[in-house]
């Protein structure tokens, strides 16, 4: 028979609570190619709430953004798992598959996204002297596909888990072999597309988003992939803490909830 006080301390006092979490994965690389490449994919993105116990250990990653040419890597809250953008496709590799994928050089394909994390690459165009790419796929929409003008990133998605609205995880631009119209990265931090004379630009730090896909190699090489982020929210009546460090990141408190925004690093975090 369970004793009087054992009921009443299970009742006052449980050992799980909810945290809201937004997980962004580490945003791609775009492409390098001859003429042009693809746009980088962004992070995976996934936002929802999860029940986590009292004074255990729980691991936490934040993504790296990829390189030129590179996946993104993951980002980790305890069992949720947010897959690193696709690269852009390039001169001698097609365009990667992650949680959002890379865009089509041309004749390669493109990158898939992982359903619930994001989107599919556009693809791209060959042409005589004006080869255009596709964009990289965000969280919220595919990536452009290349017709007259490179494709621009696809869009990424609007949270207001920290108390306002902020887009992140968009895909990177595609690239075009002439001095024409550049590609947009998509909303939410991707890079734009490079073309002759132009370089492309990177993805925006802790988005999660992909890089811009190269013009000519002459003007540089694909942006690399912006950073992931991982952000929670819960009760002001907790406090986290990072056992054994690891882990950057800040705490602000409004409302009676905290939000605890993680910008590098991986390790445990606790909740007492």
């Amino acid at each position: 028979m369970t004793p009087i006080l054992g009921i009443w301390a299970a009742q006052n006092y449980p050992r799980t609570f909810s945290v809201d979490y937004l997980v962004i994965a580490g945003g791609a690389g775009g492409g390098t190619g001859t003429f042009t490449a693809g746009g980088g994919g962004a992070g995976g993105y996934q936002t929802s709430t999860l029940q986590v116990g009292l004074g255990t250990n729980i691991t936490l990653t934040v993504g790296a953004g990829g390189a030129a040419n590179t996946n993104g890597s993951d980002s980790v809250f305890s069992t949720i798992t947010s897959i690193g953008g696709g690269r852009g496709g390039g001169s001698s590799f097609g365009p990667g598959n992650g949680g959002s994928g890379g865009g089509e050089m041309y004749y390669s394909g493109v990158g898939l996204g992982t359903a619930g994390q994001g989107f599919d690459g556009g693809t791209g165009i060959a042409a005589t002297a004006n080869a255009r790419s596709g964009g990289g796929g965000g969280a919220s929409a595919v990536g452009g596909n290349a017709a007259t003008n490179p494709g621009n990133g696809g869009a990424g998605s609007a949270s207001s888990i920290t108390g306002t609205s902020v887009t992140r995880a968009g895909g990177g631009g595609g690239g075009r072999e002439s001095t024409g119209t550049a590609s947009t990265g998509g909303a939410g931090g991707g890079g734009n597309g490079g073309r002759s004379g132009t370089s492309a630009t990177s993805g925006t730090l802790n988005t999660g988003s992909g890089g811009g896909g190269s013009g000519p190699t002459a003007s540089g090489g694909g942006g690399s992939g912006g950073s992931g982020i991982v952000i929670l929210k819960y009760s002001d009546s907790k406090t986290i803490s990072n056992p054994g460090g690891g882990l950057t990141y800040t705490t602000s408190t409004s409302g009676g909830f905290t939000v605890a925004t993680f910008t590098a690093g991986t390790g445990n975090v606790s909740f007492t």
